[in-house]
């Protein structure tokens, strides 16, 4: 084990603790396949002290103020901020991201709480002007209640922190399912926020199988709200089974998002911006550019030029100076990935650039650029979440549109063009929850982030994910 490394244990209840049943998991560094830690593994005798923890301390953090909650939640800020070189090293550990990556998503988060601890003290309501004379009506915003939240290994503090920054600022309470593969820069801030003063019991930690948690917490009495990120198919699931209990839902889910590059685009500057968030966490982003539409006048610059940026990648550990590229995250990727390239390969595609596993150390895979793939090969339709970047020709508007609609996805979408007329052109006829045109401008806190169609429904990040964590009261009374 690397004595930087801590093993993480469940925090429930105001405490880290070892799980009743003592069982714990191996945590792997994905650069060098070695085991680093052990996680501790709950079980349902758990969840209950969890839930029971949870509930208690809703009824105490509903009544504090939205100017005393916002103090605490930006002071677990300060807190976080002043250790972020460490708790970025941990997440290049554990999920094989380069560290200026992991840097800048650990100061990412402390923004992203701060911004919650403002935007919780603006949560008004209204006064609805009445029909009859001496009637008063009125607005309030209530807090949910006690939250389930999920969350993916791919932005280990990224996905917590906009579920648990925005439901403490709205005033409930929270019980994170963490991911597994990356638990202690998760436990990091979760550490944070207890520091900070949060009540005993407010915020709860646990890890363990996803599809046993997720069935014993959604159906719960005590759960008011569902918050999941991760795969459309299990997120399918999961909404289900919230709709049966009548569970207030946010759903953020897999995508494809078309990237589309015309031909009046500046090429250089589309090849710089997308090729960077192309292999960015090694193409494990829900919001990755995935297929590259680029008009028939440009192709072969645009081609060109993003081979040449694949190749100049410097891939390895993310601990080392200067690579820009990590490993994937674990083995099913790297197995997922090799597939989605023979399977592309076999129906025709030609390989540019990369194509393969890089070393036999390690989960790391070639940045791969590839063209000539037909529409039928499996990664034109399922999100592949990886460095692989397939890119095809288009002649005209309609073509293009329609290309970018074909998929039941709707997450994000990107486009490059020098004309106004295009670009609203695109902005309109696109099907996504997203769009981002002539630069990356998705993922903010202050803006909203989710997607339509099976990406997924319900905002977070910007008001709308402060609303998702709040009731709406209307009342209507006559004035005493």
């Amino acid at each position: 084990m690397l004595q930087d490394y801590p093993n993480t244990q469940l925090f429930i209840n105001g405490e880290w603790q070892n799980s009743k049943s003592n069982e714990t998991l191996e945590i792997i560094n994905p650069a060098t396949e070695e085991v680093i830690g052990k996680l501790s593994h709950a079980r349902k005798e758990d969840l209950d002290v969890a839930l029971n923890a949870a509930e208690n301390a809703f009824n105490e953090w509903k009544n504090v103020s939205a100017y005393e909650r916002s103090k605490i939640m930006r002071k677990a800020a300060d807190i976080f901020r002043s250790r972020a070189d460490y708790i970025a090293k941990l997440m290049t550990i554990e999920q094989g991201k380069p560290l200026f990556e992991a840097k800048i998503e650990t100061l990412g988060a402390a923004d992203s709480i701060e911004w919650y601890a403002e935007e919780g003290r603006r949560a008004y309501g209204r006064i609805i002007p009445a029909r009859a004379s001496g009637v008063y009506q009125f607005v309030f915003k209530e807090p949910v209640g006690v939250v389930a939240a999920f969350t993916p290994w791919n932005f280990p503090l990224n996905q917590v922190v906009k579920k648990i920054a925005a439901a403490f600022a709205a005033g409930c309470t929270a019980i994170v399912k963490g991911p597994e593969e990356t638990p202690a820069s998760v436990a990091e801030l979760i550490k944070a926020f207890d520091e900070a003063g949060m009540p005993k019991g407010s915020i709860n930690l646990v890890f363990g199988i996803p599809s046993e948690i997720s069935e014993y917490l959604i159906p719960h009495p005590i759960v008011k709200k569902v918050t999941f990120t991760g795969s459309t198919a299990v997120g399918k699931q999961l909404a289900s089974l919230a709709g049966k209990y009548m569970k207030r839902v946010t759903m953020e889910l897999g995508g494809h998002s078309p990237a589309i590059v015309c031909g009046d685009a500046d090429i250089d500057t589309a090849v710089k911006i997308l090729s960077a968030n192309k292999f960015r966490n090694a193409g494990q982003v829900c919001i990755s550019p995935t297929r590259f539409l680029v008009h028939d006048s440009v192709y072969d610059k645009f081609v060109d030029g993003f081979v040449k940026s694949a190749e100049s990648l410097k891939v390895g550990n993310g601990l080392e100076d200067g690579v820009k590229m990590g490993p994937l995250a674990h083995d099913r990727r790297l197995t997922a990935i090799e597939g989605f390239v023979s399977d592309a390969v076999e129906k025709g595609a030609k390989i540019l650039t990369g194509g393969k596993r890089k070393g036999n150390k390690g989960y790391f895979f070639e940045p791969t650029v590839m063209t000539n793939v037909s529409k039928d090969a499996r990664i034109m339709s399922e999100e592949p979440f990886g460095p692989l970047a397939p890119i095809s020709s288009f002649s005209n508007m309609d073509e293009v549109i329609e290309e970018a609609n074909r998929l039941d996805y709707g997450l994000a979408a990107y486009a490059y063009t020098n004309s106004a007329k295009t670009a609203q052109d695109l902005g309109a006829g696109i099907e996504s929850g997203m769009v981002s045109i002539n630069h990356h401008g998705l993922g903010l806190v202050d803006t909203p982030f989710g997607g339509v169609k099976d990406s997924g429904y319900g905002s977070e990040g910007g008001p709308e994910g402060l609303e998702a964590y709040m009731t709406t009261k209307f009342v209507s009374q006559v004035g005493l």
